[in-house]
């Protein structure tokens, strides 16, 4: 049993029946684990600034980032209790939830945190403008356990293509070293989702510049109907340094997911707080505008994925009925 479990535990204990149901203040102090993803990624960056806004919002609520190897290790360490929060890409999400190769978790959605459109990322001088171009090339797919190589699978998957068979694919130990490869060459382009997402920023700020590749209008109808869960997705002009015009693309969303067991009261309060700092966390990092109730809602695949407490907050506030 965790720290921050026996600290819940002992919390939903002390609470009155009402308060349990209400999500009232009498909760004591409460510290609750969170499991990112390597240093140097979007997911830290994020995870980051959700535990300073919320342990803002709620002084006696602490959120205790822990950096781990993103979203392929998060899901068991929440199956088994050794977090109590973690950031999940949308498609190891979605292979857990439909139990594609594996059992199905029984892991619940917090909130959805943001849209993640995928695309590469080459220097601004370089050859290559079509993902076809980029057969045969060696390619920085994201951080071994993240959900970004997951992602590409199925955007490759959907033209045909295979990851480790096309392409010379190259996969990271920490997020943060795939722009240097970019600038350097050692890679001939970085894969990555999302908006204003580090490795995009530092590869479009570096000296060289950069390029944006992610599927054509034909590309993304021929993707999606080989996997239709995968959503347009738009990147807005301006995500990025000298990126002028918005980019469409495809991908999914990503969530914060909490463990089976996490207490109604708790779930409740966490959904709560976050709400009322939504003004306040978009002005902290733009990926969070993204990171509403509403959002949550439209991007959960099933209503009842979404934690009993969240939902009874969310109908307390007409998101849902």
């Amino acid at each position: 049993m965790t720290f921050a479990f026996r600290i819940l535990v002992s919390a939903a204990l002390l609470l009155s029946p009402a308060a349990a149901q209400t999500g009232g203040n009498a909760i004591s102090t409460t510290t609750i684990s969170l499991g990112t993803a390597t240093p140097g990624g979007g997911f830290p960056l994020y995870g980051n600034a959700f535990a300073e806004v919320m342990s803002a919002a709620d002084g006696a609520l602490t959120i205790a980032p822990r950096n781990t190897k993103g979203s392929n290790e998060n899901i068991p360490l929440l199956e088994k209790g050794e977090l109590d929060l973690a950031l999940v890409a949308g498609e190891p999400a979605y292979e857990a939830f439909a139990g594609i190769g594996r059992a199905p978790v029984r892991l619940k959605i917090l909130t959805a945190i943001y849209s993640n459109p995928g695309m590469f990322v080459v220097r601004a001088d370089s050859p290559y403008k079509t993902i076809h171009d980029l057969v045969g090339q060696p390619v920085a797919f994201g951080a071994r356990g993240s959900g970004l190589p997951i992602l590409s699978r199925y955007v490759l998957d959907g033209l045909g293509l295979k990851q480790d068979e096309d392409f010379k694919a190259v996969y990271l130990d920490r997020a943060g070293d795939g722009p240097a490869m970019v600038e350097d060459g050692r890679v001939a382009a970085l894969w990555g989702a999302g908006i204003g997402w580090p490795g995009f920023a530092a590869v479009a700020s570096s000296a060289s510049g950069a390029r944006f590749i992610a599927p054509g209008a034909d590309e993304i109808a021929r993707i999606r109907a080989k996997h239709a869960f995968l959503k347009p997705l738009t990147v807005p002009a301006g995500s990025y340094p000298k990126q002028s015009e918005p980019i469409a693309s495809l991908g999914s969303w990503s969530f914060v997911l909490t463990r089976e067991d996490l207490p109604d009261d708790v779930a409740y309060r966490l959904a709560r707080t976050l709400h009322g700092a939504e003004a306040t966390f978009c002005k902290k990092l733009a990926q969070a505008c993204e990171t509403t109730a509403a959002n949550t809602v439209a991007a959960a695949p099933r209503p009842e994925l979404i934690h009993p407490g969240v939902m009874k907050y969310y109908r307390e506030i007409g998101v849902v009925k």
